[in-house]
């Protein structure tokens, strides 16, 4: 009986200790962070950080905050722009608990009121846009609706940090006359492009064309100046031939006398003896020339005449 009893005090023993230990102990994750109320009250020094946590059993109640950055989903909202299209609209909103003691102590349901912020300020952003904007300016939507979102949550410990616009869906209406106008803008690109096509080629063929007429242009100019020098020194070598032949003639000419000259002439009179022409041109130095011969044989007709008796008849020679 006393060892059944004992064993029974052992067991609740034991049962107590895991009670408390079960009570007392907290594991907080490395991507959590804890928020321990005593006796309903807490404050910035009752946040703990990663690790093992020791509470005091009923007197302590934890609450965990995930602090790694989160998503919700606003679903699609029909809002009205600013020339009065309704649109519908559906984004995510990415945030992250920056301060897990404002994000317990000042609000209730963080997702709800963040969801509930985000549908309120996505209609009143684009009340004030007009529906081309809206389609033309996702990008400055986005940061809009982020800033204004962050200014909200930052009371309630949250960091909007990212909103994106997954989808804009105006009216059909608005759909086709938007097909209608891509349309005719295409066609317009492919004219203008076309038409752009057209005058860079005429361009192309103009310049080239113009570098073509440069190009014979200037080998016409050089072929007229390789010709020109070519005739300028072809003139230059028979001027110099030419001067050298005057000079060989003048030096040969320089070494001939009179005999040598008469000589000449004498031939050239015989060539002109034996032509047929009947008028004949004596050069006046010719005549010059002959004074020397006609004294030669004046004297030598003079000598001979002296030897030779005279005839008998008395008459003079010559008469």
């Amino acid at each position: 009986m006393e060892l059944g009893v004992t064993i029974a005090v052992i067991v609740a023993i034991l049962v107590l200790v895991l009670v408390f230990l079960y009570l007392s102990v907290r594991i907080v994750q490395q991507y959590e962070k804890m928020v321990v109320f005593r006796l309903g009250q807490t404050d910035e020094r009752r946040v703990k950080d990663p690790g093992l946590r020791w509470l005091i059993p009923i007197v302590d109640r934890p609450v965990k905050v995930d602090i790694r950055e989160q998503f919700i989903e606003v679903p699609s909202q029909t809002t009205i722009t600013k020339d009065n299209a309704p649109i519908t609209v559906d984004f995510l909103i990415y945030w992250r608990i920056v301060d897990p003691l404002k994000s317990i102590v000042n609000v209730a349901f963080f997702t709800g009121a963040l969801q509930g912020v985000a549908t309120t300020t996505l209609r009143a952003v684009i009340g004030d846009i007009l529906l081309d904007e809206v389609l033309s300016r996702r990008e400055q939507i986005n940061e809009v609706l982020r800033t204004k979102l962050d200014e909200v949550t930052e009371r309630w410990g949250g960091k909007v940090t990212t909103v994106e616009i997954r989808e804009i869906t105006p009216p059909r209406d608005v759909q086709e006359a938007m097909n209608r106008q891509l349309s005719a803008e295409r066609t317009r690109r492919a004219v203008i492009t076309e038409s752009e096509g057209r005058r860079q080629s005429e361009i192309n063929i103009a310049e080239g064309a113009k570098q073509a007429a440069i190009l014979n242009a200037e080998g016409e100019r050089q072929s007229n100046i390789l010709r020109a020098e070519g005739t300028r020194q072809a003139q230059i070598l028979n001027a110099e031939g030419y001067a050298q032949a005057l000079e060989r003639i003048y030096a040969a000419a320089a070494t001939i006398d009179q005999k040598t000259m008469l000589l000449q002439y004498l031939d050239a009179l015989k060539v002109i003896g034996n032509s047929p022409s009947t008028t004949y041109i004596i050069p006046a130095e010719f005549t010059h020339l002959l004074e020397p011969l006609g004294r030669g044989i004046g004297s030598a007709l003079a000598t001979g005449g002296a030897a030779t008796p005279a005839p008998a008849t008395g008459t003079t020679p010559g008469a």
